[in-house]
């Protein structure tokens, strides 16, 4: 849940307010008690080696190219051509 903030708290608390979202927190601010934007925190990006990404796909079945395109062709008209 969202904790409501001030634009004067946003300016003034500034660096609390972040190390709030260091911690997940997310904020509400509002000028004169109307909501004008969210602050939240960003995921952090999870990091996979590459020997596991081979790994998980080490046993996937081989993608044929030209049926692959054959089949996309069938579901979305392309044309390469420039419109006009």
């Amino acid at each position: 849940m969202s904790r409501e903030i001030t634009q004067r708290e946003l300016r003034n608390q500034s660096g609390e307010i972040m190390r709030a979202l260091d911690r997940g927190e997310s904020f509400v601010v509002t000028r004169n008690g109307v909501p004008v934007g969210e602050l939240v925190p960003l995921r952090q990006r999870t990091f996979v080696p590459t020997e596991a990404a081979t790994a998980i796909f080490t046993g996937a079945p081989t993608i044929d190219s030209e049926r692959f395109r054959e089949d996309v062709d069938a579901l979305i008209e392309q044309n390469a051509l420039p419109r006009g």
